[in-house]
């Protein structure tokens, strides 16, 4: 139920929920260090419906993965929208920047976190399908070569980095040396 409304939410709104809350927590400690238990009480539900609606702690990181993942490309695809080649690619780079490093880093966070769940195949096979979606998405709505598609990207995990590090917040001279160059790198 909602507190505001008393009126029971749906499964497919629970889930969601369930989603937003495993975000928040896999963006924190990562799979590893997160516990289903912190994820229910953010949620608001108990680990038996957790469980329930997603069967294991994995199956739930995999998902709240792939729902980030898609939730970028949509951003790529509103930035894009009736743009083509260079002035779509400094589109979605800007509105990379502006939503991923300048903001909330709740989603920055849990991308690093996929990444660094790779190990397990099953996640790796999550995170290279939603960052090939990524990649297939620039290609196809900028028609760039190969090395530009390639330098974007780059330069994206390198801004991706510098974001974890927070230094925008409290910027070194070799940080801001970095974002300089990735300034003009974006044109």
């Amino acid at each position: 139920m909602t507190p505001a409304t008393g009126t029971r939410l749906s499964a497919a709104e629970r889930r969601d929920d369930v989603l937003d809350a495993a975000l928040l927590e896999f963006a924190e400690r990562g799979y590893e260090g997160t516990s289903t238990e912190d994820i229910a009480r953010r949620a608001g539900i108990s680990q038996p419906y957790l469980f329930r609606l997603f069967g294991t702690k994995k199956e739930l990181f995999k998902a709240s993965t792939a729902r980030c993942l898609r939730e970028t490309l949509e951003m790529f695809q509103r930035a894009a929208e009736g743009k083509r080649g260079e002035e779509a690619l400094r589109a979605i780079g800007d509105a990379y920047v502006e939503e991923m490093l300048s903001g909330d880093r709740v989603r920055l966070k849990a991308q690093m976190q996929a990444y660094a769940a790779c190990d397990d195949p099953e996640i790796r096979a999550v995170v290279r399908n939603g960052y090939g979606d990524l990649v297939a998405y620039v290609q196809r709505v900028t028609a760039l070569p190969a090395e530009e598609i390639a330098r974007f990207f780059a330069t994206g995990m390198l801004l991706n980095v510098l974001a974890a590090m927070g230094v925008r917040e409290d910027p070194e001279p070799w940080a801001e040396l970095l974002l300089e160059g990735c300034r003009k790198e974006r044109g």
